[in-house]
């Protein structure tokens, strides 16, 4: 099972660059990056709430489950 980052996807619809992003909710662009790519091991509740505020979206716009090719 893998949990999928749209970060990137809400990002161009909402037409904001990374570092602007990071400014608006309050964490460094090299930390959402790690976000955006997919290679957090974890979200705090509070950056994802500021992550939605700032996208005008719910969590399920930008984090999503697929599962596994070979399960």
């Amino acid at each position: 099972m893998s949990i999928i980052v749209d970060i990137d996807v809400m990002m161009a619809k909402r037409k904001i660059s990374v570092s602007a992003l990071a400014d608006r909710i309050g964490i460094t662009p090299a930390n959402l990056a790690v976000l955006k790519n997919g290679r957090a091991k974890a979200v705090r509740f509070t950056t994802l709430e500021a992550l939605c505020e700032a996208l005008d979206c719910q969590p399920g716009d930008i984090l999503r489950w697929e599962r596994d090719s070979d399960d």
